[in-house]
């Protein structure tokens, strides 16, 4: 057996898999985060160390004594600060915050940062952070000993080491990303040093093994390795079989990802497309990276009091984008705006406008800023002609039918069962303990596709054409 452990934004799940890759049980925990400040969001560590024992528990009621091999995913980009005993100094700051904007221009302004890591130094991203804290919380900043990823504070908790691996690394600003090794340079440029760092492993290498006294509390007989993992996405395409060039997949999260795996490195940071390596050896992939996915149309069912199912449920079939306009800036925007400080917007909103039309708005800007995603990943080179989704917001049809239209390709969907970032974990946790490679990380069966309207598409491209209008104007708007 293997276990996959994946710490979302707003939960831990964790599966159970067998050496055939069937899925034998499932568990998660609810996490909340924290928003002390206008553009800030934290965690405490200590509550996914509880997260994750509320969920092991939970699968050890299916017996885990067959337990070879634990693989571990989680959001990325978190700055989780130890002292030299391992203690937490503060929240973590997470993917999300913003408050580090200023810092991470001054560093992307250093031409070694997007010629090194391959990528923008976006506000969210680790480094600023810890630049933010230098400046502002001084104390702190003099007990920091160790800078970890969130996933890689769980495995200290699992392992008793400090490890992290290169997918996750690549989202810090401090990786040199083709070289897959930190860079002193970059480090040197927030006055960090590699001793600072944890050792880098693959994904798919052992970074562990589970402290006994772990394994005897979930009744796991033999030797347990815990493998290096992946950040979140990197975990997905290994969940879903993304992991050779020219495949790729639409994650409707929390956040929204258009994601394609490469076997070469091709940064074009210009673009504002991420560029990081892959959770296996050998292998990079390309993001383009929004921040309100999901996020945004849960957010819009708290505004009109009902649950996002139930809005994208009475939706029908597909339609033309309406008169109203969504831009989905609710907290900044990554690809290919890299604007922390832009916010959300409803336009042409009339006296017609209902709550359907307001649902099919919100939709509508996920969707065109999926595209302007994937018009960035097209300049770089990376060409996509077919889909599969992911993530909750898989399960809207209508969704989905938006995005097939407005990109002008197919869409899968796998057949029952989640194959995300916990799965991919699972696989990665398989590849540790046995020495497997890519070959284990198949696509998963596809129980259909959505094909692109034609019949729309010339509304769509008209949608998304005002869609870019509207967002030109909102960016010279100081708000």
């Amino acid at each position: 057996m293997f276990i996959g452990l994946d710490l979302g934004t707003s939960g831990l799940k964790g599966v159970l898999m067998n050496d055939r890759q069937e899925v034998l049980a499932e568990a998660s925990a609810p996490l909340t985060v924290s928003r002390p400040a206008e553009g800030w969001s934290e965690q405490e560590p200590s509550h996914w160390i509880a997260a994750a024992e509320t969920v092991l528990d939970r699968l050890a009621a299916h017996g885990l004594g067959a337990v070879q091999g634990i693989g571990l995913s989680g959001h990325m980009h978190g700055a989780t600060l130890l002292d030299r005993a391992d203690n937490v100094l503060r929240p973590c700051i997470l993917w999300n915050d913003t408050r580090s904007h200023a810092e991470a221009a001054a560093l992307d302004a250093d031409p070694r940062y997007r010629a090194i890591s391959g990528n923008i130094v976006f506000p969210g991203f680790t480094a600023p952070k810890l630049d933010w804290v230098r400046r502002h919380e001084p104390a702190i900043w003099d007990k920091v000993a160790k800078v970890l990823l969130p996933k890689d504070y769980l495995r200290l908790w699992l392992i008793g080491d400090h490890v992290a691996e290169m997918s996750d690394a690549a989202g810090t600003s401090w990786l040199d990303t083709g070289a897959r090794d930190w860079s002193d340079d970059l480090l040197a440029g927030t006055g960090l040093n590699r001793g600072q760092m944890p050792r880098l492993v693959e994904g798919s290498a052992v970074s562990g093994l589970l402290r006994p006294g772990l394994a005897e509390r979930w009744g796991m007989m033999g030797r347990v390795v815990v493998a290096g993992g992946g950040g979140d996405n990197a975990a997905s395409g290994v969940g879903v079989g993304v992991v050779r060039a020219g495949e790729a997949f639409v994650s409707l999260g929390t956040s929204g990802v258009l994601f394609a795996a490469n076997d070469g490195y091709h940064p074009d940071p210009a673009t504002a497309v991420h560029t990081f390596c892959h959770a296996l050896p050998g292998a990079w992939h390309q993001m383009g990276v929004i921040l309100a996915a999901t996020d945004a149309l849960n957010w819009y069912g708290r505004f009109v009091g009902q649950e996002a199912a139930a809005l994208t449920g009475a939706l029908g079939r597909v339609a033309a984008p309406g008169k109203t306009l969504f831009l989905p800036y609710l907290g900044g925007e990554r690809t290919p705006l890299n604007d922390a400080a832009i916010r959300g917007s409803f336009m042409g909103l009339e006296h017609a406008t209902d709550t359907a039309a307001g649902t099919r708005a919100v939709l509508e800007g996920v969707t065109f800023a999926l595209r302007d995603c994937r018009d960035a990943l097209a300049a770089t080179g990376t060409r996509i002609d077919r889909l599969l989704a992911v993530g909750g917001g898989s399960r809207s049809d209508y969704w989905l039918g938006a995005i097939a239209t407005a990109l002008g390709v197919p869409v899968d969907l796998p057949v029952a069962g989640d194959f995300g970032a916990a799965f991919g974990a699972a696989r990665l946790g398989l590849m540790a303990a046995t020495g497997a490679g890519a070959e284990v990380a198949s696509r998963p069966a596809i129980a259909r596709s959505i094909e692109p309207s034609v019949a729309l598409q010339d509304a769509y491209d008209a949608g998304h054409a005002r869609f870019r209008a509207a967002q030109t104007a909102l960016r010279g708007l100081d708000i």
